[in-house]
């Protein structure tokens, strides 16, 4: 099973992403993400056999536990990339408000889960969206302009849980399906 760990985006701000999205879309070489699918990583754990997912969703009841957060709101708004501006691998949307329980939740469960043999985060955690890839540079101009000169808002959530998800990939891209749901609080 491929597993990550995340906060999904409601399905009332779908329409919003898609809009942040065609904003870019005359950016050759984006590949968008599902906005349907949008969601935070709180942590990719890659390929997991099926009989360590008990202990796994254990592990993450009582990170979520350490957290000690109660349900919050999460605003959404600005552009960013990965790495960086003039190497753009990543094109995401930002965090306005609740990126600091984001990040206190991301460490508990990257303590919890580096204790249990996966791999820890090679870089800082950066609470976003993922709208899209950059395939090759050809429209690397447009998203540089459209992250200098656009400070968009969409919308917020209540978070009240975080989500263990499955990534089944298939031609048409990855589906995502919920393998347990931990409530905050």
């Amino acid at each position: 099973m491929r597993l990550f760990v995340s906060i999904d985006l409601p399905e009332t701000l779908t329409e919003s992403v898609a809009d942040l999205q065609t904003a870019l879309e005359d950016a050759s070489g984006l590949n968008f993400v599902d906005p349907t699918q949008a969601h935070i990583t709180l942590k990719f754990l890659g390929d997991v056999d099926e009989d360590q997912v008990p202990n796994l969703e254990s592990e993450l009841e009582a990170a979520v536990a350490d957290a000690n957060i109660d349900p919050f709101t999460v605003r959404f708004g600005g552009l960013g990339v990965f790495p960086d501006l003039e190497y753009i691998s990543v094109v995401w949307l930002g965090v306005e408000t609740g990126g600091d329980q984001l990040r206190r939740l991301h460490e508990t469960i990257e303590a919890r889960t580096t204790a249990m043999g996966f791999e820890p985060e090679e870089h800082d955690f950066t609470p976003h969206v993922t709208l899209a890839r950059m395939e090759h540079a050809g429209g690397k101009d447009l998203v540089q302009e459209a992250v200098r000169n656009r400070d968009p808002t969409i919308g917020e959530t209540r978070v009240t849980s975080v989500r263990l998800t499955e990534s089944t990939l298939s031609r048409d891209g990855p589906r995502y399906s919920t393998v347990e749901r931990l409530s905050l609080g």
